[in-house]
């Protein structure tokens, strides 16, 4: 590893740290260092301790790790389908996820019910997704991403039906969820472990990604099983997005930006960009949420909206500085 890569992980690791922290000191209520240092080993309860361990912390957490998925799902995507618009939304599986999630809202289901619901429905909706695009002809990126983004509108014409049905107390967390809500994170620990399972899953295959992106004629000719690749980047984007998905709903352009920006500052090398993005992602969207709860406290925004609105102008940058390219 080149001493630029390293210096890039090093600083992206600071840059998550120093988000962490910002985001365990910012809120409506305002608490001083000492009290957030206080919290992690006194024994006295206090109300910055439960601030702090029980409501800010698994929040950020849970931003970091959503944040990290979504970023690795989009880099993993981005190379399957050679397309520098993919992200890990496009085929389908948050539709999957969002209908089986508005279901249990509409039930009044507790938020444990919810996540699992969510994560059955982005599971089935992978599965059919990679079903039909087998089908009995050759299984191609463009017919996976076609596949994709048709079984995507018809997820969204039942959420649109369910919103529609659903009674005006529920509309509310509904939309929340819809557009991002990291207010359902209690328990962390599942996340991290498929964030860090997916990230050694993937660090093997960049090699063989980087060699991808030159062509799949190119690929076959070096050796490289190109249908086994496809098929194991796409069940790994797919269980990153799910596990996202389940977290915090839908939220918009991490997967999509972060990769560009890291190849925008030079590093192409999946080796280096697969592992920085993790970083990235996680901290910007550590960040986003930390906006959405301070920017017009005490009432809190989706973290998707900050997302979006962060997002979209970078993408443009990006593009207007012709940043962004077919893979």
């Amino acid at each position: 590893m080149n001493p630029r890569a390293i210096l890039l992980l090093l600083l992206l690791s600071l840059v998550s740290l120093a988000s962490l922290m910002l985001a365990l000191y910012a809120g409506s209520i305002h608490i001083t260092w000492s009290e957030i240092l206080a919290s992690f080993y006194s024994d006295r309860q206090s109300m910055s301790q439960t601030l702090v361990q029980e409501l800010r912390l698994p929040r950020a957490l849970g931003a970091f790790i959503t944040g990290g998925l979504l970023a690795l799902a989009g880099a993993l995507l981005q190379v399957l389908l050679r397309n520098p618009l993919a992200d890990p939304y496009v085929l389908g599986v948050s539709g999957g996820a969002a209908v089986a999630a508005l279901l249990a809202i509409m039930t009044g289901a507790s938020a444990l019910i919810i996540s699992g619901s969510a994560f059955i429905g982005a599971l089935c909706s992978m599965l059919l997704v990679f079903g039909i695009a087998h089908g009995q002809g050759s299984w191609t990126p463009t017919r996976l991403l076609l596949t994709g983004i048709v079984l995507a509108a018809g997820w969204g014409a039942m959420i649109s039906f369910i919103l529609t049905i659903s009674p005006e107390q529920t509309l509310r967390s509904m939309l929340f969820w819809l557009m991002g809500d990291l207010g359902y994170v209690q328990s962390t620990s599942a996340g991290f472990f498929i964030l860090l399972l997916g990230l050694l899953l993937s660090l093997p295959l960049a090699r063989s990604l980087n060699i991808l992106t030159q062509g799949e004629l190119q690929a076959a000719s070096l050796g490289i099983e190109t249908r086994r690749l496809r098929i194991m980047v796409y069940l790994l984007a797919s269980m990153l997005t799910a596990a996202a998905v389940t977290m915090a709903g839908s939220v918009g352009f991490v997967g999509l930006v972060v990769p560009h920006l890291i190849r925008m500052l030079g590093f192409s090398d999946n080796r280096i960009l697969l592992p920085a993005a993790v970083l990235f992602g996680g901290s910007l969207l550590i960040l986003a949420d930390t906006l959405a709860r301070t920017v017009i406290a005490p009432q809190q925004l989706p973290v998707g909206v900050i997302s979006a609105a962060i997002g979209v102008p970078l993408f443009l940058f990006l593009l207007y500085r012709g940043q962004v390219h077919r893979l």
